[in-house]
């Protein structure tokens, strides 16, 4: 897609008018909003250099998703040959590290999620990629249902270039004014035995609204920002060999996670989740990350 420069705010734009009519209009329309070049190549560089510690420590409280077994189990535990023929997903390194953490939360992109969710963000989790996922078309609120609606924000951090045959990101702009699925229980969180409808009710109406997929070819330090509700996924990998190093964020609401009586950590204009590193099958309960120099917030 051709990329609307003229979003970019410059360094030092006024915090409370985080949002150009363009930009508001742009979301409004299409759900979503591209940031080009938002960081620069020595923020990245420092973020990815903190994933590939990670690796290199086996950091034991960090927990990865194998993406061709299906296996979630602790990094710490990751065979060699894994290391070198699986693709995985990372989970929540903003837990543990601040280089990923301040990608995420900043002066500069806080107060834009903060104006999307129309609420100070509170960063939830993060999700770190070496290559591409392959994750079939979804939408966020399916598996993050938000207590408020609209209350769910993401970004995707490019951490270098997306070549084509990598399984860039593809996704369908204004489908996140498509009617949510209403499942068996009268909620819009995924039942499992139920996705097929859901899947069958989001073609439909795909079809019926004329939307058309793009892909997102990034550059390195490229931010791509989506609504909860647009339906994305990822494309399909034609070199398996290419990475497409990334990593993505999910904020909900300050007044949602304070609803739900959770731990709040004060950073810069935002706040983080306090919380337990993700449960694995058959392990002990999941660990704590270190506190946060700052006194959570609680309710």
């Amino acid at each position: 897609m051709k990329f609307p420069w003229k979003w970019l705010r410059p360094r030092g734009a006024d915090a409370a008018s985080p949002l150009t009519a363009s930009m508001r209009e742009c979301w409004d329309r299409d759900g979503l909003l591209v940031l080009p070049g938002f960081y620069s190549p020595a923020e990245v560089d420092a973020a990815e250099a903190s994933l590939r510690e990670a690796w290199a420590q086996g950091a034991p409280r960090i927990v990865v998703d194998d993406l061709v077994t299906g296996e979630r189990l602790p990094l710490a535990r990751v065979s060699e040959q894994a290391r070198r023929e699986h693709r995985f997903k990372v989970s929540d390194l903003y837990l543990e590290r601040e280089a990923v953490r301040r990608l995420a939360l900043n002066e500069r992109i806080t107060p834009i999620v903060a104006a999307l969710l129309g609420q100070p963000p509170v960063l939830c989790n993060s999700l770190s990629f070496e290559q591409g996922s392959a994750q079939p078309d979804h939408v966020d609120s399916l598996y993050m249902t938000p207590r408020s609606p609209h209350h769910l924000v993401a970004i995707w951090v490019a951490l270098e270039d997306t070549h084509p045959d990598a399984g860039p990101l593809r996704y369908y702009p204004g489908s996140h004014k498509i009617p949510q699925y209403v499942f068996s229980n009268g909620s819009h969180h995924f039942i499992q035995d139920e996705m097929p409808l859901w899947d069958r009710h989001m073609r439909a109406q795909v079809e019926a609204l004329k939307l058309q997929p793009e892909v997102f070819l990034a550059r390195k330090g490229d931010v791509f920002v989506w609504s909860a509700y647009l339906l994305h996924g990822d494309s399909d990998i034609r070199d398996p060999a290419r990475t497409r190093k990334s990593v993505v964020f999910h904020y909900l609401s300050k007044q949602d996670c304070l609803a739900h009586r959770l731990a709040l950590a004060p950073e810069g204009p935002g706040f983080w989740l306090y919380r337990q590193h993700p449960a694995v099958p058959g392990e002990d309960d999941p660990a704590w990350p270190p506190l946060p120099a700052t006194p959570l917030i609680r309710p």
